[in-house]
C-alpha cells in the first residue's frame, strides 16, 4: 500500500539555508529569550535587551555560515552588536545569508512583566530581506484566506491608500464573517488615534498593544488566533520580520515607509529637521522623497526565496507561551520556526543542566 510522503518531498524541496539552517535556528531566539527572562519585571529594558543582544550574537557566532545583519540593533555607531552591516557566523562552509533580528521585541513588555515579548530573527539567500532604514512602516496585515479571496475577486483588493472600512469588508467576505466579528490589533499611540476611531465606526472591534506587533502580525496567518487584521505604523525592521514569516506562511502585507515625525504629525519644522538627518541615509539605500511614499508588498520586503524564520517568547503571549526559570541555569521555552517549504513547527523545548537535580516531568 502506498503512502502519502508528505514530509519526505517537503524536507527534500527545502532551500539550502532552511536544510542546513532551520533545525538549529530556535537555538539562537531560545538563548536570546532566556537571558531576556532573567531581566523579565526588573524594570530595566536596556539591561533586558543587553543582555539578549549578547547571547544571540554569541550563537550566531557558533554556527557555520557567513551572515551579514540587516536589520538589527541599529547603525554602526548606535550599536555595539548585531548593528546593520555586522558579519556573523564562523565565516565556514557555502552558506550565506542576510538575517534580520531583533533579539528582545518588547523592551518595555518584559521589562514590566507585560505579556506579548519575544526574541526573533529570520534568514533568508542575500538580497533576500529588505534593507530598511531605521524608520517606520505603516503597514497592513492579513491571513491567506484573504489572499486567496483576493486570487478569487481581482477587483476586490486590500489598499493601503483605502478606507479602513473597504479593506475590514474584503477581509469580512474572506474570512466568511461580519465586520463586527473581526479584531483588529493596532499599536495604542496617539498617531493611531484617528484610524482607531474608524475601525470602530467601521464596526469592528479594536484590541491595543502597548508595544509588539509583531506577532499579532503573524497571528492573522494562524486560524482560531483570534486576531483577524494587524494596522498601523510601528518599526520597518519589525514588519520586514513579519513579512519573512507572512512569505512563508502564505499571508499578506503592504506596507510603506513613513518618517517618525510624519506619522507622529509633528510641526513641518520638525519633519524638516528629520529630513534633512535621515534622507542622506535613505538615499544611499536608494530611498528618496518621492520613493518613500511607495507601497511594498510581501515580495518586496522579502524577496528572496529560501526563507527560515523562527521566534521564542519571553513573556506570555497570543502564540507562544514564556520562559520558565527552574534555577540554575535550567529553563523551559515555547517556540516556533518555520521555513519556506512550508514546514512550520512550534517547540516546546527543556533545558535541563542536572536532571537528578531538576527531573523532567511530564506535563
Amino acid at each position: 500500500m502506498t503512502h502519502p510522503k508528505t514530509a519526505e518531498n517537503m524536507m527534500n524541496g527545502a532551500g539550502p539555508i532552511e536544510q542546513a539552517l532551520l533545525p538549529r535556528l530556535v537555538h539562537i531566539t531560545e538563548a536570546a529569550a532566556i537571558a531576556a527572562a532573567y531581566q523579565m519585571g526588573r524594570g530595566d529594558k536596556m539591561f533586558a535587551d543587553h543582555v539578549a543582544v549578547e547571547a544571540m550574537r554569541r550563537m550566531l557566532n557558533n554556527f557555520d555560515m557567513k551572515g551579514v545583519i540587516k536589520i538589527g540593533e541599529g547603525e554602526r555607531d548606535e550599536a555595539p552588536m548585531l548593528y546593520i552591516g555586522e558579519e556573523v557566523g564562523t565565516g565556514k562552509g557555502d552558506i550565506v545569508v542576510d538575517i534580520a533580528v531583533d533579539p528582545l521585541e518588547g523592551t518595555n513588555l518584559t521589562a514590566d512583566g507585560v505579556p506579548g515579548s519575544i526574541a526573533v530573527m529570520a534568514m533568508a539567500e542575500p538580497g533576500g530581506l529588505f534593507h530598511g532604514p531605521d524608520v517606520y512602516m505603516d503597514k497592513i496585515v492579513v491571513g491567506g484566506d484573504v489572499v486567496r479571496y483576493e486570487k478569487e475577486h481581482p477587483d476586490e483588493r486590500i489598499d493601503l491608500d483605502a478606507p479602513v472600512a473597504h479593506n475590514l469588508e474584503i477581509v469580512a467576505k474572506a474570512l466568511n464573517r461580519n465586520v463586527d466579528e473581526l479584531v483588529v490589533v493596532i499599536l495604542d499611540r496617539e498617531r493611531h488615534k484617528k484610524r482607531i476611531e474608524e475601525i470602530r465606526a467601521s464596526g469592528a472591534r479594536v484590541r491595543l498593544v502597548s508595544d509588539g506587533d509583531l506577532m499579532p502580525g503573524i497571528a492573522t496567518a494562524v486560524r482560531g488566533s483570534g486576531t483577524h487584521v494587524v494596522m498601523g505604523a510601528g518599526g520597518s525592521g519589525e514588519a520586514v520580520l513579519t513579512a519573512a514569516a507572512m512569505k512563508i506562511l502564505g499571508g499578506k502585507i503592504l506596507a510603506r515607509l513613513v518618517l517618525p515625525n510624519v506619522a507622529n504629525g509633528e510641526s513641518e519644522e520638525k519633519i524638516a529637521e528629520e529630513k534633512e538627518e535621515k534622507m542622506p541615509r535613505l538615499a544611499t539605500m536608494g530611498i528618496t522623497e518621492d520613493s518613500i511614499n511607495n507601497v511594498m508588498d510581501t515580495n518586496k520586503l522579502v524577496p528572496g526565496n529560501d526563507v527560515i524564520f523562527a521566534a521564542t517568547g519571553i513573556t506570555p503571549g497570543q502564540l507562544l507561551r514564556e520562559v520558565n526559570l527552574f534555577g540554575g541555569g535550567d529553563a523551559r521555552v515555547h517556540s516556533i520556526s518555520m521555513g519556506s517549504s512550508g514546514v512550520v513547527k512550534f517547540t516546546d523545548t527543556l533545558y535541563i543542566s542536572d536532571k537528578e537535580e531538576t527531573p523532567i516531568r511530564f506535563m
